[in-house]
């Protein structure tokens, strides 16, 4: 693990999970979005 300036580990696969967030996305609306990204969330922290 390497650490950040701001004392987070990055882990690695967060650019993937951004990245397929983002594919998933598609055409929502962006008040629609925040589902796709508070998942993701606590999807990181469990």
């Amino acid at each position: 693990m390497v650490k950040k300036k701001d004392n987070t580990a990055e882990i690695g696969f967060e650019k993937r999970i951004w990245g397929a967030a983002d594919k998933l996305r598609g055409n929502i609306d962006p008040s629609e979005y925040k589902n796709v990204v508070l998942g993701l969330i606590f999807l990181k922290y469990i």
